[in-house]
């Protein structure tokens, strides 16, 4: 390893290295011991001088990785702006599409969706400010598409350091964003109109968290008949969809982030494949493709630079609620008619 002396001199200031081992995984350093704060010391210290460290506990011995690190680009601030003002236009132009050519009900639906996209991409902008993970401003992603977006992102620019902003970094998007979605959905519910089935031209299953508003603020539906939903409950769903899929356990998605967060890599892969297989027994085809392509292109999802530390208990309750929210939202893709 290029600068091997370097890099086992800065180990050797905060922990017993008790020798230099290579797996098929990689290089090794073997220690002795273990502590948060020495580690989190050491992660300073290697970066002034290039090198990137991940801690994790192997075969009841501590072992520390070294990976170059990866010199990112400044973001520019004005592709975030006109990307934004793109997907303004393309999901006003889906909601003028959906609502039958009223530019109102195109707007509402615009301002619903894109205040969900927003929230959830900025709960993830602020979790990774809080912890001091290097990010970008969201960048909205323009589509012609039926609701005229891909979504959003950040893009996440230097390493995450340890399991619990790790899992801050994955459960801030989807909580902040069905936070959101559910006075949407209220709102729109109230907005939408019972009408005979025969003039819709899409069903679809409510998820569970739909079911129940719409259980509470709708009397009993006659048969048939159905409920002509509003862009704005449009929207609501498509929030509602958006945190579902997010909160896949799969990979690099946000619910990857949290199973990763909890459990060992090899359980965070096998807990993948079957995020995937649910994404396919739900209909959502395109997005059960992408995951199966992440998971080819990516084989191994390393975690946080410190894969030792433990998740606080409040981030173990949060974990429970994530799952309960994963379960409210499941759904199956909608037919169209």
């Amino acid at each position: 390893m290029k600068d091997y002396d370097l890099i086992e001199g800065y180990i050797s200031n905060y922990f017993d290295v008790g020798g230099f081992h290579s797996t098929p995984e990689g290089s090794f350093f073997v220690v002795n011991d273990y502590d948060v704060h020495k580690f989190s010391r050491l992660i300073d210290d290697l970066d002034k001088v290039g090198y990137i460290p991940f801690m994790e506990r192997y075969n009841g011995i501590y072992r520390i990785g070294i990976a170059k690190k990866q010199e990112k680009g400044e973001s520019r601030i004005h592709i975030n702006v006109i990307l934004f003002i793109a997907t303004i236009a393309t999901t006003i132009f889906a909601g003028y599409t959906f609502a039958g050519g009223n530019i109102g009900d195109g707007v509402a639906f615009a301002v619903a969706l894109l205040s969900i996209l927003g929230v959830h991409e900025t709960a993830h902008y602020y979790a990774a400010k809080k912890h001091d993970v290097k990010s970008s401003l969201p960048y909205f992603v323009p589509a012609p598409t039926l609701i005229g977006t891909f979504g959003a992102v950040i893009n996440v620019k230097s390493p995450i350091p340890n399991k619990n902003s790790l899992f801050d970094l994955g459960f801030s998007g989807p909580i902040a964003g069905i936070i959101v979605t559910i006075p949407v959905l209220i709102i729109g519910i109230y907005l939408s109109k019972i009408v005979p089935t025969a003039s819709m031209s899409m069903t679809f299953t409510p998820p569970p968290i739909m079911s129940l508003i719409m259980y509470f603020m709708l009397p009993p539906i006659p048969a048939g008949y159905g409920l002509q939903i509003h862009p704005i409950v449009f929207a609501g769903w498509v929030g509602i969809i958006i945190t579902l899929l997010n909160l896949m356990p799969v990979a690099f998605l946000d619910g990857g982030h949290i199973i990763r967060s909890l459990f060992t890599e090899k359980i965070h892969r096998t807990i993948s494949i079957i995020g995937v297989l649910v994404t396919l027994a739900l209909g959502w085809i395109p997005m059960a493709i992408l995951m199966m392509l992440i998971l080819v292109l990516n084989r191994r999802h390393p975690g946080a630079l410190d894969n030792v530390s433990k998740l606080t208990l409040g981030r173990k309750v949060m974990a429970v609620v994530m799952l309960i929210i994963f379960i409210l939202c499941l759904s199956p893709a909608p037919t169209i008619l």
